[in-house]
């Protein structure tokens, strides 16, 4: 497959205008309401069942326990589903590089390299080349089902999806008719999200964002290593707290031969590589003291994430990295784009691709498990400026206004990889897209809620084990 960037250098404007008109005729924008799986569709908990089977067997239970919280909980945890429903529907054929899992939670304010508080998309785990309505289409059914856990009315769900793929829709026609360096370098920092709320007539609205914004600032990386770490006889370390904090050195008492320090050693063998030569040098001023592997998040229980204690100066020059293990993407066996030699670099890419601003540390690397299986895994700062949107908490309002934050953040993410003369076409001046994208968040919700049901069936009858954290 040709990357979508190569296509668009290879036309002139007016012929990347009219791929995107022409993609209506492969699927009409009203098209895009549709879901409807017949009675052939795939089981669920299979699907699950089988991208569990490649983690690690004694943190699986969490997993499915964390799912089981809320039908919220359950859609973070089921991008295999939702990859596997979209890919059975009409697609608009224009590409970009996707997030692969662009529900709500999943962008946030974020800190820039230059100590700026940007708003962006955090999580890329799943990032790979696809059709730029699968991201818009996970995205507005998380608000759906956001939407339902607070109360809100069907109306309000759907104002909410309609505010999203508006923005989305407005801001890449913006980029349209940008010069692409100038598409490169836009951000959404805390100014702009500053403007768009200047015609905002709720002051509370207001006083919430800059409160969320002051939150971020303070969810630094040595509020990390306070929480995660202590001081011990033999310096500071990472601080038990099993199954969800378990020490390396623990986790070896049980592996004769495999020796702790050659361990840590492994973890960054071949990470510093990835990284320019202003940040090697910079990794080089630290030294590795500790290793833990960490129960993370919901869709990524299971994968092996390592946090990883390195100092610098002293115990007071800490600095916290996470490794986090790189598998297929699930959306993968539905494209036919490009494969990479190691899924840490899968990540790495797409992300400095996607964000404007990526973490200094980020990289990737590949390292020989307990199991003595060579896994792949990508390297960042563990926390540094996060601050993470909280909807349980939000009006209807609120989370319009949040909702459409998120389709102008992905559609700038998207004009950055893709072609957004083309994809501006196919979305047109009108709202028809727009119109169409409630029927089908509220479908993918009702389906996400039975999804649920068959999870929480398949606990009770003694079918997958669960634990609760």
């Amino acid at each position: 497959m040709t990357a979508p960037s190569a296509v668009a250098a290879a036309l002139s404007p007016a012929e990347r205008t009219e791929r995107g008109r022409l993609a209506r005729k492969r699927v009409a924008r009203s098209a895009h309401s549709r879901f409807a799986p017949g009675p052939d569709r795939f089981d669920p908990v299979d699907v699950l069942a089988r991208q569990s089977a490649t983690r690690v067997p004694e943190l699986v239970p969490i997993r499915y326990g964390r799912m089981l919280e809320s039908p919220f909980r359950f859609y973070r945890g089921a991008a295999s589903i939702m990859a596997a429903d979209l890919a059975t529907l009409p697609h608009s054929g224009l590409e970009v590089q996707l997030c692969g899992d662009a529900h709500l939670l999943n962008f946030r304010l974020l800190a820039s390299p230059e100590r700026h508080l940007v708003f962006d998309i955090n999580d890329f785990d799943e990032t790979f080349p696809g059709p730029f309505e699968w991201d818009v289409k996970r995205l507005a059914a998380s608000l759906v089902i956001a939407g339902r856990a607070n109360g809100f009315s069907a109306r309000e769900q759907n104002k909410t999806v309609i505010a999203c793929a508006r923005a989305y829709r407005e801001r890449m026609r913006d980029f349209a008719g940008m010069r692409t360096l100038d598409i490169w370098y836009a951000q959404d920092d805390v100014d702009r999200m500053r403007e768009l709320l200047a015609s905002s007539l709720d002051r509370s609205v207001r006083r919430r964002t800059e409160r969320a914004a002051e939150r971020a600032r303070a969810h630094t990386y040595l509020q990390a290593v306070d929480r995660l770490t202590r001081l011990t006889p033999e310096g500071r370390r990472i601080t038990p707290d099993p199954p969800l904090i378990t020490p390396l050195r623990d986790l070896l008492a049980d592996a004769p031969g495999r020796d702790e320090e050659s361990e840590l050693r492994s973890v960054l063998k071949g990470y510093a590589d990835t990284l320019s030569s202003e940040r090697r040098h910079l990794l080089r001023r630290y030294r590795l003291v500790d290793t833990a592997r960490k129960v993370v998040g919901v869709g990524s229980v299971g994968t092996r994430c390592w946090v990883l204690l390195l100092l610098g100066r002293d115990d007071d020059d800490p600095l916290l990295l996470q490794a986090k293990e790189a598998q297929e993407s699930v959306l993968e066996p539905y494209t036919d784009a490009e494969r990479f030699d190691n899924q840490g670099r899968r990540v790495v890419t797409g992300q400095r691709l996607i964000q404007t601003s990526s973490d200094i540390f980020l990289g990737w690397t590949r390292v020989r498990g307990l199991d003595d299986r060579q896994r792949d895994f990508y390297v960042r700062q563990l926390r540094d400026w996060k601050g993470i949107a909280r909807p349980e908490t939000m009006d209807a309002r609120t989370l319009a206004l949040f909702g459409g934050w998120c389709g102008g953040s992905l559609a700038r993410a998207h004009a950055r990889s893709g072609d957004p003369l083309a994809i501006a076409a196919y979305l047109g001046t009108s709202d028809r897209f727009d119109q169409a994208l409630p029927d089908f968040a509220q479908a993918y919700a009702d389906r996400n809620e039975r999804d649920f049901e068959q999870l929480a069936t398949a606990v009770r009858s003694g079918r997958l084990p669960v634990e609760t954290l």
